[in-house]
This record gives C-alpha cells, sequence and structure tokens, in this order.
C-alpha cells in the first residue's frame, strides 16, 4: 500500500539537506513503528521516495514523502505516530492512501509556488510590482545555468507560471519538474540584474507553499497539489 506524506519544515532544520532528511524520515519510521515495506536482497531499505528535495536555508510548508507499508491501521494514526516520534521543526501535515497507478512523488512534480520576503535592511533598491510586469513582458529571460553536465543557457520566461507582489512579499510559481526546475533564487536575481542591480542570496527569506502536479482535462489544465491525488480512506482505494 502506497502512502503519501505531506510535512512541513520550519526552524533551524531548514539547515538540514536533501540527504540527511531522508536518514531522518528512516529513523523515524522505525521509532514509529510503521509497518514499512523494505526492498528485498543483501541490503535492504525502506521503500521510499520524496517529491523535488528543497534546497538548504528554504523552509516550506509543502513537502511530500511516498513511502509503501505492509499494513495500515488509519491515516491519522499514521500522522501521530510520526509526529510523536518527529523532531521541533518538522511537522506531518496529512498522509493519503495513494491508488496503485499512481507515479512516485518525484516523478509527479510539475511546478511549486514560494513566498519570497526580504531581510530587514535588504529590501529591493526599486519598486518590485513595476519590475515585474515588465520582467514578465519579456518573450524570453536567457539566464546561464550551471549543470553536472556543464554550463548552458536556458530560458527562465517559459517556466514562470506566476509572479507578483503580495504584501512585502514575492509569490512566485515556477516549474519544478525534472526538466525544468527553476530555483526561485534564478529568478530574482534576473529580476535585478535586468534592474542594474546585484543579488545577495542571503537577503532572501524563501519559503515554498505548495508542490504541484498537472491535472490536463479536456481544454483546461490545472495545477493540483500533490496530496489532492489520495485519500484518507484505505476501502475508498480500488
Amino acid at each position: 500500500m502506497k502512502l503519501r506524506i505531506k510535512f512541513t519544515k520550519h526552524g533551524p532544520v531548514k539547515f538540514i539537506g536533501h540527504l540527511d532528511i531522508m536518514r531522518y524520515f528512516q529513523k523515524a519510521n522505525r521509532r514509529a513503528q510503521l509497518d514499512v515495506k523494505y526492498t528485498g536482497g543483501y541490503s535492504p531499505h525502506q521503500v521510499m521516495s520524496f517529491a523535488a528535495p528543497l534546497g538548504v536555508g528554504l523552509e516550506s510548508n509543502g513537502e511530500y514523502m511516498d513511502i509503501e507499508v505492509n499494513s495500515l491501521t488509519s491515516c491519522e494514526d499514521v500522522r501521530d505516530r510520526l509526529n510523536k516520534a518527529g523532531v521541533p521543526g518538522i511537522r506531518i501535515v496529512s498522509v493519503k492512501v495513494l491508488p496503485e497507478s499512481a507515479g512516485n512523488a518525484m516523478a509527479s512534480v510539475a511546478a511549486a509556488s514560494y513566498t519570497i520576503r526580504f531581510r530587514e535592511g535588504c529590501e529591493p533598491p526599486f519598486d518590485v510590482d513595476c519590475a515585474i510586469k515588465k520582467f514578465l513582458s519579456q518573450e524570453q529571460i536567457p539566464v546561464i545555468k550551471e549543470t553536472k553536465k556543464g554550463v548552458r543557457e536556458v530560458d527562465l520566461r517559459k517556466g514562470i507560471y506566476e509572479m507578483r507582489t503580495c504584501e512585502n512579499s514575492i509569490y512566485l510559481m515556477v516549474d519544478a519538474s525534472s526538466c525544468g526546475n527553476i530555483k526561485p533564487q534564478q529568478v530574482i536575481r534576473a529580476l535585478y540584474e535586468q534592474n542594474g542591480c546585484s543579488l545577495d542570496d542571503f537577503s532572501l527569506l524563501i519559503t515554498r507553499e505548495e508542490t504541484y502536479t498537472v491535472d490536463a482535462t479536456g481544454e483546461k489544465t490545472e495545477w493540483i497539489p500533490l496530496d489532492f491525488v489520495g485519500t484518507d480512506t484505505p476501502e475508498d482505494i480500488e
């Protein structure tokens, strides 16, 4: 049985990298005494996958992990057990049972939304609302991206789905798929450069708000949070 677990990450644990988060949940699952499924072979490990890894230093209200279990009491029980076995800063928000046909969390990711705030004294030296409108009016926003295979030029514009000011912050929704994977820092840096300024990454306070998959129904494409795929009740899964 596949479970999709949504969790938040706040406070000092935002400086814990993705590999350590994986190790944390492996231990938390054991402490919570979940009936987790293991792989076979000489070195068995828990059947587990995560959605888009979160960068070090970022907080989140919408992280996802998929696990497989051999048995299940209830989704609420799993949530409560993991929260009791957890640490401050990581909180399980929901647990959903996935249909067997559902893709894993990482393969399902299509987009992610962020709230970007600025540290006191590090506010942009330009009109942000006007700058964003001008920024999005461009047909292309070419930037240089460093990858494991080298340096290449990419177009940010086609991967920016929404960008606007919201009180004293910027709301941003971008491509987070394995093919696109736009980082919010890249977008803000390009915005600064368009206005003749340089960006210090340490001036940003970034929170991932949600991670989405895509649902194409007819002519309309909708962004759906990853936990909308499952159900709270195992009996509802065919």
